[in-house]
């Protein structure tokens, strides 16, 4: 059996979204009902077609194993009647398997393209060939909504394989026989640029914009009960101030594209996550019916949510349209963080209130965050709310009477996106920090204060309480090490974690040496996909935490590359232990679900080992140290 990557077309849209995509953590739970009905389909057609072969009725032949058998010894392999099940009418709605019956579902099976990319011979869309190819690298803008306003194109043509030189409405192209001809020609272009939407932009300015929407008017998200009524007749009132930056993707496989253009038809091959945005897109440029336009989607080295995105795909068809050739755009790494779709920087205020007994009666809640949907999606901000903004405080896992929370976007030209986990990303760090806060000073035990505010049946609960057992919390710990929670429910599913830290008190420096991870994700299609995804997610929430940052300066983007953007290595990830929910609940998302938990549940354990509270990520070993010395 051989897969590949379906082509943009209408069989292969999300049948909840309507478009072709990854994204959202989708993949299986939105496709897991028409997935098993097609499955179920064809094992019927197929035994049909074995049983119409040896005249005999349907229902005395069973299948297994790739095979049709009949009780008398017969049997016969799915590739000899597949032409001919291939001509019956296909079953609008067959009988699915008794999950006690699953056979390969939630069974451990080595990845079947696990050799090839160990090996080195999967071909990502950066490698790319095609006949009469050109490449393409662009000079793009260094501010936010600069254009090109004049280029000196003679250095660039003087580089030997520079082919021609093509202007776009933000960029100028340099194309090529070779990728470091057209890196080259590039850099020896002289572009004059206008000076964009802010070219007095810093890391200074953001901020202060940013303090500034924390103190006016807002948006209201979720009003449940009365929080300022109560949050002024409670025993006690615990406020604070969180803040996370904005936060760059940093995939591996710089963005790229190739497309072709001819007379009649286009085709485009790139590691996309949106297969039917891209096809609009080059549909849109080339003056097509979208049936015109084939989309290969390639193995992608990394997307995190901004492979979704469609502005290298406007370039490479343009460059096509105008080369009258096969065109393969590839980006710089400066180009990869100077022209992101960036997670978001947030800033809130929570004020939570505490009755005599030290229950949760009250949750006020301001947050501040761009909006990602206002730009590619804004009917979805209903009266000044963007709900991808507010996932994660809207909806917590958590029953409290008393809930306001409010929602103001900044003013700043800085473009966002997805970025995994979205919303969750910075709320969770928020969310479950303060619900630590608020443990603390009720005097609780931090499982047992969320444990007190969610039903015991409920997902997050069982979450809860399964990684509470299977880290031993409550039990002896390894001398110099802390331990911290933190749980979210998001995407479908439910993810609770540990963390145990170590820190150094003469540097500041943290040290994660565990993480444990419960998960409750529905039926587990893949477990072995699960615990990866945990993994991955962990190590890179941990980078997130720890070190990530973007900076600005002079109206764009000063962290450029790798060497100034600091990611996690390899010898700094902890162990991660992942547990899986025996659970019969809907299936679930699993590619976010693992992110959100790692920096609360990280800065929850300094708690504990410091006495001091993270308020503010990246977690800055400067700043701690200040604070214990």
């Amino acid at each position: 059996v051989r897969t590949r990557m379906a082509l943009a077309a209408e069989p292969f849209k999300d049948p909840e979204w309507g478009i072709q995509a990854t994204g959202g953590s989708t993949s299986i739970r939105h496709r897991w009902d028409m997935l098993r009905k097609a499955g179920a389909a064809a094992r019927l057609m197929l035994l049909r077609a074995a049983a119409e072969q040896w005249g005999l009725d349907p229902a005395t032949c069973t299948t297994r194993a790739g095979k049709v058998f009949h009780p008398d010894g017969r049997s016969v392999g799915y590739g000899d009647v597949a032409a001919k099940a291939a001509k019956l009418q296909v079953p609008l709605d067959p009988l699915l398997k008794n999950p006690d019956d699953y056979v390969f579902i939630g069974t451990l099976k080595r990845r079947l393209d696990m050799e090839d990319k160990v090996q080195g011979r999967t071909a990502f869309g950066i490698d790319t060939r095609l006949p009469g190819m050109c490449v393409a690298v662009l000079a793009h803008p260094p501010r936010f909504g600069a254009k090109p306003l004049a280029f000196d194109a003679d250095g660039a043509r003087k580089i030997r394989g520079v082919l021609d030189i093509v202007p776009l409405d933000n960029a100028v192209a340099v194309c090529a026989e070779t990728t470091w001809a057209a890196m080259q020609g590039r850099d020896a272009l002289k572009v004059t640029w206008s000076e964009g939407d802010r070219p007095d932009l810093n890391d200074e300015a953001i901020t202060a914009e940013l303090q500034a929407k924390l103190d006016g008017s807002a948006a209201v998200a979720e009003n449940t009960g009365d929080a300022a009524k109560t949050l002024s007749e409670a025993a006690t009132i615990v406020e604070s101030v969180y803040s996370v930056p904005y936060v760059a993707h940093a995939q591996l496989e710089p963005t790229n594209c190739t497309a072709h253009v001819e007379k009649d038809r286009c085709r485009v091959w790139a590691p996309t996550q949106g297969q039917t945005s891209a096809q609009s897109e080059a549909a849109r440029i080339c003056g097509l019916p979208p049936e015109k336009v084939e989309v290969m989607t390639t193995p992608c080295g990394g997307g995190f949510g901004r492979r979704g995105e469609t502005e290298v795909v406007t370039e490479a068809v343009s460059l096509s349209r105008a080369m009258n050739r096969p065109v393969k755009v590839v980006w710089t790494r400066d180009d990869e963080f100077a022209h992101d779709f960036f997670r978001p920087a947030s800033i809130c205020r929570i004020s939570g209130g505490l009755d005599e007994g030290g229950n949760l009666v009250a949750w006020s809640h301001r947050l501040v965050a761009a909006s990602i949907m206002s730009r590619l999606w804004p009917t979805a901000v209903r009266n000044g709310v963007d709900p991808t903004s507010v996932e994660g405080v809207q909806g917590m896992p958590y029953a409290i009477p008393n809930r306001r929370i409010e929602y103001a976007i900044p003013d700043l030209p800085i473009p966002v996106g997805w970025l995994r986990s979205v919303g969750h990303s910075y709320n969770c760090f928020t969310v479950e920090s303060f619900m630590d806060e608020l443990a603390h000073v009720a005097g609780k035990d931090p499982v047992a204060f969320r444990l007190g505010l969610m039903d015991k049946g409920s997902r997050p609960h069982r979450t809860l309480s399964l990684l509470a057992d299977k880290a031993e919390w409550g039990g002896p710990v390894p001398e110099g090490r802390a331990r911290g929670v933190a749980l979210t429910e998001c995407f479908g599913s439910s993810v609770a974690q540990m963390a145990e830290v170590s820190v150094d008190r003469k540097t500041g420096a943290i040290t994660v040496h565990r993480v444990v991870c419960a998960v409750d994700c529905g039926t587990a299609v893949y477990p072995d996909a699960i615990t990866a995804q945990m993994e991955g997610a962990v190590v890179m929430g941990l980078s997130i935490a720890l070190n990530e940052r973007v900076r600005f300066k002079d109206g764009g983007v000063a962290t450029l590359g790798y060497g100034r953007y600091r990611l996690l290595g390899t010898r700094e990830a902890p162990v991660v232990e992942v547990h899986i929910a025996e659970s019969r609940h809907p299936v679930g998302g699993i590619g976010e679900p693992g992110l959100p938990p790692v920096a609360p549940a990280v800065a929850n354990a300094v708690f504990v080992a410091t006495g001091v509270r993270l308020k503010e990520m990246p977690f800055s070993r400067e700043a701690l140290k200040s604070d214990l010395a």
